[in-house]
């Protein structure tokens, strides 16, 4: 007997990229709609009496005028900082010195470690994220306490060891092999094992090593399929220190070139401030930028150059990531709100289809999972959100002017919170239940 259900309501599929082919050829509607899904799998979606017809012997699930669409996918995210979210006044060097490294120390404890990823995994559900792809902290038993948790909730995350071995407390250091042998350890333990990817994972550049930074390239190479995350040109500080630190690179992505940590699969966090030749050099070699909006207006990095990366004639890869906790919420509606505000200031419009694609598809894209989440189609894994679209009195009385799809969308990214979630889904099956309106 398979697990059947069919989840009503309006759906969301995106049928392209909205920046390559504008919103209305990208996206596919049904104001009265249907999601079928088995064995963990999305078998179909579209109009809901030609699915309810066809998939007569499952368990329908009423949603109402509620929007289904694919999960939120967050491409770079700090598991372990979320207790420190909101800490005031720093900039990025300032910020790691007195908040994330204490922080992260603790987690040398495994019960810390394994609270803590059980809490951001909550979280992450109770806003609708169904993948991230997570940084840890140095310590192996974080990376263990994390998929532990993840595969408990059956869900498709990302996460690998914080390698760093200069530039950092000494409890939060390792070295160039025990990095390596720690790192390829996790990979053999966890990487493909149930829905968990591991990413290998250089903090950044300035606290590893030549040697480090070799012996992460070398380990990539080994597990190709598995991903690589690092920060890159996200304050102009750490910028000038990267080109003390490597005088002999062209700039910061070169780094990254040289020791092999470049290509599909990588995924840099920020990229705000780059030459130009790091731009092409970023596209041209495949790899993908996970843009953190709240994070960068709230420590006072810069301003991402959405248009120039993405909407522009020879695009790069880019997803969108709350970057908890330099980054202010897990709300996917928050952080969307935030790359608008932030494209406004640069004077680009960024439409909420291109925002919604980003959270979702582009994301997925950034983590090398196109075909298998971030979309709501048939033959993706059924990682699903389901979000009332008046979830609040003012929400419902700005829809109720709402004029097109468009409208209503943006209306969410402007005035959303986590309220709006009214269901979760991993792989079909029901993790978290929001509130309805008749409670």
């Amino acid at each position: 007997m398979t697990d059947r259900l069919v989840l009503k309501g309006q759906t969301l599929t995106f049928t392209d990229d909205p920046f390559r082919v504008g919103p209305e050829a990208a996206v596919a509607h049904q104001s009265d709609g249907a999601v079928w899904i088995e064995d963990g799998l999305i078998r179909a979606v579209g109009p809901a009496e030609e699915i309810l017809e066809r998939a007569h012997t499952a368990s329908v699930v009423d949603y109402g005028d509620c929007l289904i669409a694919a999960g939120f996918i967050d491409c770079h995210a700090h598991y372990p900082q979320l207790s420190m979210v909101a800490s005031y006044g720093a900039q990025l060097l300032d910020w790691l010195e007195k908040y994330t490294f204490p922080t992260e120390s603790a987690f040398a404890d495994a019960d810390h470690a394994r609270a803590a990823a059980g809490f951001f995994l909550d979280q992450c559900l109770r806003n609708g994220i169904t993948t991230s792809s997570v940084y840890a902290t140095v310590h192996p038993g974080s990376v263990d306490a994390f998929f532990e948790a993840a595969s408990a909730r059956g869900l498709r995350m990302g996460c690998g060891k914080v390698l760093m071995d200069r530039n950092a407390p000494d409890a939060l250091r390792d070295t160039a092999q025990t990095g390596y042998d720690q790192s390829k350890a996790l990979i053999e333990r966890w990487h493909g094992i149930g829905r968990n990817i591991y990413a290998i994972t250089p903090r950044f550049a300035p606290t590893s090593s030549p040697a480090q930074l070799e012996a992460a390239g070398a380990l990539w190479k080994e597990y190709p399929d598995t991903l690589m995350q690092t920060h890159l040109s996200e304050n102009p500080k750490e910028v000038a220190w990267v080109a003390e630190l490597f005088p002999e690179a062209p700039d910061y992505f070169g780094v990254c070139e040289e020791f092999g940590l470049a290509g599909p699969g990588a995924i840099f966090g920020h990229a705000i401030h780059l030459t130009a030749r790091e731009r092409a050099a970023i596209r041209d070699t495949g790899s993908a930028i996970a843009h953190c909006p709240t994070s960068n207006t709230f420590m006072g990095s810069g301003l991402f150059d959405m248009e120039g990366l993405r909407d522009c004639a020879r695009p790069v890869a880019v997803g969108l990531a709350t970057d908890v906790a330099g980054g202010t919420s897990l709300s996917m509606f928050a952080t969307m709100r935030a790359a608008y505000e932030i494209a406004q200031l640069r004077g680009y419009s960024l439409h909420p289809a291109k925002a919604w694609y980003l959270a979702s598809a582009g994301s997925a894209g950034a983590m090398r999972l196109d075909g298998r989440v971030g979309n709501l189609a048939a033959g993706m894994e059924a990682d699903i959100v389901v979000i009332d679209l008046a979830s609040t009195p003012l929400i419902a009385r700005r829809m109720a002017g709402a004029d097109s799809l468009w409208d209503a969308l943006f209306a969410q990214i402007i005035l959303a919170d986590d309220r709006a979630i009214r269901a979760t889904y991993a792989a079909g099956r029901l993790v978290f239940q929001g509130n309805t309106k008749d409670q």
